[in-house]
């Protein structure tokens, strides 16, 4: 109902799983990267534990997509069995034969180690991923960490991941399940998601359904973050109820006032008192409008989808009367008009198209002027590869790229621009058709983190690096370091991600400030590429103007 209203193109909140809405906070990164370590280990159980709706199925997906290519994986998204039917269920996952209607364990267990043992001969492991894992009984877990006693000489051959509640947590801490609990080598609790983050998590879907204008203003972002404790489901019910609500009320932001209404909804729980919702009369009226005719008659277009706020130009001189004698006075609005003339103008001409065909144009590279095109496509296409993601200017120093930047004018309408250089006192931007110098201290007043960027990927990189990964992205690794250090000999033909490759890429991690966990992702492979000369666009050349 609201979608055309607001001009969304899709659902922004719905509690359906969609890859495109996949939102990365600082806390789902880490649990992603304990996940990621905890798999560096020879078997043994991996344990991430949140409450409802913090988003452990986010990062149980993304694990999935890092996993190596070598890996088998089951997924147990019902493990609410018996040691028998979760030992059929992992058989079955992995397709592994086994005597049709069979309850015996030691039959399950037998073929589950033939299995083992085969896929570990071919180079290759298994990992079993547990999902709602605080539903299990004591006695299917006994039988999990058995499971983990199927080994060669030097190898455990299973890895279990357990996805589950805070009472999984205390469930482990039970004495009969002491042993399990030693067997964990990487655990992490996912908590809810901080103040600003919510922000940024209602910025993110927001946009990625094609609406970038501020619908919820800052207060109300406060008072999502206080009426869900930032747990990411809740958010998104309350969310579509109160764009619902303004939708119903004719209202083009959506109010604290009017989230607290929404809350009572959806949040306080069913309060069976027959007590009736805020917004079913309006929608009622609705509802009947809409079947009079074949169609809804609206009064002043109260329900049209509201222009995106464009600021009004600066004023060169304040308009209050002052005494002629006293220019003194007037000078002060004037420089300040000018200072800021660039956010005006750039407010009112700076597209994304346009700055997208600025972030392209300095890679030497052609945007359409059609507003619909992807710009991760169109990277693609030429070898390239397309980020968004979230820093300090201080990041953007580091990272020495041109980068597309979504800024905020003075009454928070959304716009963008691509900074195409930046040295300590000024930034570049352009809008595509011009360039503009701006203090940097004035442009860190308007851009709130958010940015996105082209970068090249070295060959054969689909994913980040994790230890145990070879081929010719892990051989690229090897040798950048080995230029790094001066080791131009070094052969690299057939190099494996192994302890020594992991201990430098660390050490290398830590020197520039990044998350030194080991893992090679687009940041790292970026930084690389600038201590050891490689020909992309950089920021640092001095801004002109």
């Amino acid at each position: 109902m609201y979608l055309e209203y607001f001009g969304f193109k899709s659902e922004p909140f719905s509690i359906s799983p969609d890859p495109r809405f996949l939102f990365m906070s600082e806390r789902h990164r880490e649990a992603l990267a304990h996940l990621l370590y905890g798999m560096k280990s020879e078997g043994g159980f991996v344990l991430l534990t949140g409450d409802i709706g913090t988003g452990k199925t986010t990062i149980c997906r993304c694990l999935l997509e890092q996993l190596p290519e070598d890996s088998e994986v089951a997924l147990l998204l019902n493990p609410k069995l018996t040691a028998a039917e979760l030992l059929a269920n992992i058989c079955d996952e992995l397709r592994i034969p086994y005597p049709p209607g069979t309850t015996s364990i030691k039959l399950l267990v037998d073929a589950i180690n033939g299995f083992l043992l085969a896929v570990h001969a071919q180079g290759r492991r298994t990992v079993v991923i547990i999902d709602e894992a605080q539903n299990l009984d004591v006695e299917v877990l006994e039988q999990i960490r058995l499971l983990t006693n199927l080994e060669t000489n030097t190898y455990k051959l299973l890895q279990i991941i357990m996805l589950g509640q805070p009472e999984l947590k205390e469930m482990l801490e039970r004495p009969e399940l002491r042993q399990l609990s030693q067997r964990i080598t990487a655990r992490y609790h996912l908590a809810p998601l901080s103040q600003p983050e919510v922000g940024d998590y209602i910025r993110h879907r927001m946009a990625v359904a094609g609406v970038d204008r501020p619908i919820f203003p800052p207060a109300s972002l406060r008072r999502i973050y206080r009426l869900t404790g930032g747990v990411p489901r809740l958010i998104n019910v309350l969310c579509s109820r109160a764009l619902l609500g303004a939708y119903v009320k004719g209202e083009n932001r959506v109010r604290p006032a009017l989230l607290e209404q929404a809350a009572e909804e959806v949040l306080s729980g069913d309060s069976g008192g027959g007590g009736r919702s805020r917004f079913a009369l309006p929608l009622k009226l609705l509802l009947a409008l809409a079947l009079v005719g074949g169609g809804v008659v609206l009064g002043a277009g109260l329900f049209r989808q509201a222009p995106p706020v464009v600021p009004e130009t600066a004023p060169v001189v304040e308009t209050e009367a002052s005494p002629a004698t006293e220019p003194a006075e007037t000078a002060a609005p004037v420089v300040e008009a000018e200072r800021e003339n660039w956010l005006d103008v750039l407010a009112l001409e700076a597209g994304k198209a346009a700055a997208l065909h600025a972030l392209f144009a300095a890679w030497t590279l052609d945007y359409p002027a059609d507003e619909t095109a992807d710009p991760a496509v169109l990277a693609r296409d030429e070898g390239l590869s397309y980020l968004s993601l979230r820093g300090s200017i201080n990041d953007l120093r580091a990272l020495d790229r041109p980068v597309l930047l979504k800024l905020t004018g003075p009454r928070g309408e959304s716009f963008h621009a691509t900074l195409t250089a930046l040295d300590e006192q000024t930034a570049m931007l352009s809008s595509g058709a011009e360039d503009y110098p701006v203090p940097v201290e004035e442009l860190v007043r308007h851009w709130f983190g958010e940015y996105e960027l082209l970068w090249q990927p070295p060959p054969g990189y689909r994913r980040a690096l994790i230890p145990g990964d070879r081929g010719v992205t892990v051989e690229w690794l090897a040798r950048r370091l080995d230029l790094l250090h001066q080791r131009p000999d070094r052969p690299v033909a057939g190099r494996v991600y192994d302890e020594a490759l992991y201990r430098e890429v660390r050490e290398f991690q830590a020197g520039e400030g990044l998350d030194a966990d080991g893992l090679v992702g687009p940041l790292t492979l970026i930084r690389l590429n600038n201590r050891t000369g490689g020909a992309q666009p950089r920021l640092s050349a001095t801004p002109k103007g």
